[in-house]
């Protein structure tokens, strides 16, 4: 089978591409990209207008399956992907059982194999039931198909355990994904601690809870050597860390979030549970610190923090219900909203985001289109007109502030080891 996808600005950070051209697949892997491709045989895409990227890749997406199926499962978990315009996604441990064993990651690997339209990268746990107590079985869950380790939701505040988990995870050659949490700092807390948070009467959450566990881990990373990701950061202070580690040799990257560039306290709707999620959104300058943060470098990739919870959890009081929200579909949407058309980034710096970026961190093989590598292809356009409803979502949760919200731009075609797996109607 073989696809031929024609007439698109093709854009590959990986390779500087940045033209039209055609680009063909052929037995699944990226066969050539050139003007005036041709292919008998081939199906056709037009991406005129369009354009044509390697396979995003979300680094962040809780699938919740095994235990939590009706949150989420790996196959609708991975429709949703699709419809996004993720090729590849990278889910994290905490399930039930957690994955901390070869075993349960196996038994994710050969579910995705079986049921998922997008392919799946599991993380391992950090720790055995991700109880910040006893390291897992690391070197067993890599051998099984894990790409990262992260107890993320329920940090390691133990320094001795994280500092033994970032040894083991270098010496197999693995990122340690930190949730960067002081528990301490944070109980109790609803919501970014400020003037919104007392407007309401809410508990808050200080940034300094994110803070100071994103210095010590950038510090156990110099210690150590690890590779060490900060998951879904949030304040200007964090950024800011990250970069200073970076220029002084430390392995630190990072990811945030579509939802921390897009939105502050200041934008939340008033006990509405669809805007908890931790960490929770901050004030309006880390927003923007984010946003600049994603424009120099200092971050590495967008991920979605995609955390599926069914309306029986989640619509509840806003003290009760648990932290989260669904993000695959609206992503790249978001992205071009946000980022390239205020002219924050450009084109070419966004597909980095979702493509390079990732790809550097989790080391999959993938995010390009040179030939012999996967067939995965991203279709997107700057202009189509879209709605987002989400009692339309492919994901077996609601839990999304941006229900009911236009866009302009957004995924076209999804095209994963050769096989178109979704397109816009």
């Amino acid at each position: 089978m073989a696809i031929l996808i024609r007439n698109g600005r093709v854009l590959d950070p990986a390779s500087r591409t940045d033209r039209v051209a055609d680009v063909l697949i052929v037995e699944g892997c990226i066969a050539g990209v050139a003007a005036g491709l041709s292919a008998p045989k081939a199906e056709v895409i037009d991406a005129s207008g369009m354009i044509v990227a390697p396979g995003f890749i979300d680094m962040h997406v809780h699938l919740r399956e095994p235990g939590f199926e009706h949150a989420e499962t790996i196959e609708s978990g991975s429709r949703a992907a699709a419809a996004g315009g993720f090729t590849s996604i990278c889910c994290m441990p905490n399930t039930k059982p957690v994955n901390d064993s070869a075993t349960v990651t196996s038994y994710i690997v050969e579910r995705a194999r079986s049921q998922a339209v997008v392919n799946v990268f599991p993380i391992g746990a950090v720790t055995k039931g991700s109880a910040g107590e006893e390291l897992a079985a690391i070197g067993a869950m890599k051998a099984a198909g894990a790409v990262a380790i992260s107890d993320d939701g329920q940090p390691v505040t133990n320094s001795r355990v994280m500092r033994r988990a970032m040894e083991f995870a270098r010496s197999y050659d693995l990122p340690v994904i930190d949730h960067c949490e002081d528990l301490g700092l944070s109980a109790g807390g609803d919501m970014h601690e400020g003037a919104q948070s007392v407007r309401w009467g809410l508990r808050g959450i200080p940034s300094a809870a994110e803070d100071t566990m994103v210095a010590r881990d950038l510090l156990l990373a110099e210690l150590t050597g690890a590779r060490c990701h900060i998951a879904h950061i949030s304040t200007r202070n964090a950024v800011a860390m990250v970069a200073h580690a970076r220029r002084h040799g430390i392995a630190a990257t990072c990811e945030a979030t579509p939802h921390h560039f897009t939105l502050s306290d200041r934008e939340m709707a008033a006990y509405d549970s669809n805007y908890k999620m931790k960490p929770p959104l901050r004030g309006p300058a880390d927003r923007a610190a984010v946003a600049a943060g994603l424009a120099s470098g200092a971050i590495d990739a967008i991920a979605t923090d995609h955390a599926p919870h069914p309306g029986s959890e989640k619509m509840q009081e806003f003290e009760r219900c648990p932290f989260g929200i669904i993000g695959l579909e609206t992503a790249v949407a978001l992205a071009l909203e946000e980022l390239v058309r205020p002219g924050r980034i450009s084109l070419s710096r966004m597909v980095e985001l979702f493509t390079t970026g990732p790809e550097s961190v989790m080391r999959l093989g993938r995010g390009t289109l040179a030939p012999g590598a996967p067939g995965d292809v991203t279709v997107f356009s700057t202009g189509v007109s879209w709605t987002y409803d989400v009692n339309q979502s492919f994901s077996r949760s609601r839990n999304s502030p941006f229900d009911g919200r236009a866009f302009r731009g957004g995924p076209m075609v999804t095209v994963v080891n050769g096989q178109v797996v979704w397109r816009r109607a």
